[in-house]
């Protein structure tokens, strides 16, 4: 086997070694990681600087008169650039755009090339300038080109108008530069804060979600135990808080897994039902004593969550009544009026403090309700007692 290049240098392969062929795949894979590496702002901003900082040492070096100064005069701009390095960047500005209106005002049209160093330093003057409207490295080497043009006029060089197209390239470059980092540095900061009203929400979802299951069965044990002490069957009442404590245990512990993986989602128990304020809310009231009337719309036209919500404002409403409101009954109804759906909790108890503190169950029922675009009221109930109200937008009938 003969070489590429048609040197005729036999190559022969080594026995158990495949030789290896870069393929277009290869390549491809070569060229992203580039561009992904390229794309960090840290690392697209110093190639900049790099580009920038080599093309001024290489046209200082490589020139060789033609300068309205001797040569050796434009030398100490490289030194005095890299130990600008040192300083803190609003003086680093300063000192690039000097050197930039000092290099643009000593070029000539045979020393063209310096027009390049010129729009490095008005580039690193700009891309350094702290403030939001930076102006300085602009404004100095557009005086050093617009002095040079005036030098070439006046000795009769005729127009020498580069200086000015390169400090403007230069002045482009960095202000292109300096958007593309603020429009990356807004994203990132946006990316956190999408991160926190995220984490936020979490929050929250879980302690709605823990006062509304878990302090809804922890009250109806109370009751249960409170009641179970005049019963004639304290057995059964026994029976009913292992059950509560059991579900409530439940619940606790995937709300827990949840507190250790805020990936995973918040699934207490299987998404209620209508039916189950019959079931699950009344009818432990009952056995407690206290009178309870459930009237439901037959099709509210409640979607999964509508109906969501509608059950757990109906909760919290009585398992306020269980605890505070001293009532002998409690009333549910849910109709649908037009395109809204209405919930009414009512009991004759004690009724509604005359200042209600919004505690974690009311802060729950007004997110609730806010987050599907409807409204609520507590209010105190003729002949005494309390109504809590909320409307709740419907789907089509």
């Amino acid at each position: 086997m003969v070489a590429g290049g048609g040197t005729g240098v036999p190559v022969y392969p080594v026995p158990g070694y495949l030789v290896a062929r870069p393929t277009v795949a290869d390549t491809g894979r070569v060229v992203t990681e580039v561009r992904e590496w390229l794309r960090g702002p840290e690392r697209a901003r110093w190639l900049a600087y790099s580009t920038a900082g080599l093309l001024v040492a290489v046209v200082l070096a490589t020139v060789e008169g033609g300068m309205y100064v001797p040569t050796g005069w434009v030398w100490p701009v490289l030194p005095v650039g890299l130990l600008a390095i040192a300083l803190r960047p609003r003086y680093r500005a300063v000192v690039y755009a000097i050197c930039a209106g000092f290099v643009a005002i000593v070029s000539t049209g045979e020393s063209v090339q310096l027009g390049l160093a010129a729009a490095a330093l008005v580039f690193l003057s700009i891309c350094e300038d702290p403030s939001e409207h930076p102006w300085l490295g602009w404004v100095l080497g557009l005086i050093g080109a617009v002095g040079a043009l005036v030098f070439a006029l006046v000795t009769g060089r005729g127009l020498y108008e580069q200086p000015i197209i390169f400090v403007a390239a230069g002045y482009l470059a960095a202000a292109l530069l300096r958007s593309r980092s603020r429009r990356r540095t807004l994203a990132r900061e946006a990316s956190e804060l999408r991160g926190q009203a995220a984490w936020l929400e979490q929050r929250t979802n879980l302690a709605r979600e823990l006062h509304d299951v878990v302090g809804h069965h922890v009250t109806a044990m109370v009751v249960q135990a409170e009641a179970g002490q005049f019963s004639e069957d304290p057995t059964a009442a026994l029976r009913a808080i292992a059950d509560s404590g059991r579900t409530a245990l439940g619940e606790l512990d995937a709300l827990v897994t949840h507190l250790r993986n805020p990936d995973a989602p918040i699934t207490v128990s299987a998404p209620p039902r209508l039916s189950d304020i019959e079931e699950l809310l009344a009818e432990p009231l009952r056995r407690q004593g206290l009178t309870v009337q459930v009237h439901l719309d037959p099709a509210p036209g409640l979607d999964e969550i509508g109906t969501l919500t509608a059950y757990r404002i109906t909760q919290e409403g009585l398992t306020n009544i269980a605890r505070h409101a001293h009532a002998t009954a409690a009333w549910v109804e849910l109709i649908r009026v037009d395109d809204r759906v209405r919930l009414r909790v009512t009991d004759d108890g004690i009724g509604p403090p005359r200042a209600p503190t919004r505690g974690s169950g009311l802060l729950g029922i007004h997110e609730r309700v806010r987050a599907r675009g409807g409204s609520w009221s507590l209010s105190e109930r003729p002949g005494g007692g309390a109504i809590l109200e909320a409307n709740l937008p419907a789907g089509p009938s």
